[in-house]
């Protein structure tokens, strides 16, 4: 099966919480209200989160959430969330629909 990848990249802001920049992230890239996404907590410990991306000699921590593998990477001095996300084939339709001849 052919898919495509879709990419998505934002530099977290001085003072903003990783988990809160992810919930933010995933809802702007998928068109939703924050509020309509799964907890955070289903995918990975918010705090854990927080704690493990501001610390000292953090490089990159990958997980996925709400259907997007979401990596966080230390960019020079700020954090970055690159979301990926599998699309299905466009040249595949997703709609089948069973039909017998007609006599």
């Amino acid at each position: 099966m052919n898919s495509q990848t879709r990419s998505r990249t934002e530099t977290i802001t001085d003072g903003q919480q990783p988990s809160v920049a992810v919930i933010d992230h995933v809802a702007r890239v998928a068109g939703v209200d924050p509020l309509e996404l799964e907890p955070l907590y289903d995918a990975i410990d918010p705090d854990v989160l927080d704690t493990v991306c501001t610390a000292a000699g953090f490089t990159t921590l990958e997980f996925d959430y709400c259907g997007y593998t979401v990596r966080l990477r230390r960019a020079e001095e700020n954090v970055q969330i690159d979301l990926e996300s599998e699309l299905p084939d466009p040249t595949r339709s997703s709609d089948t629909v069973d039909s017998e001849p007609s006599a």
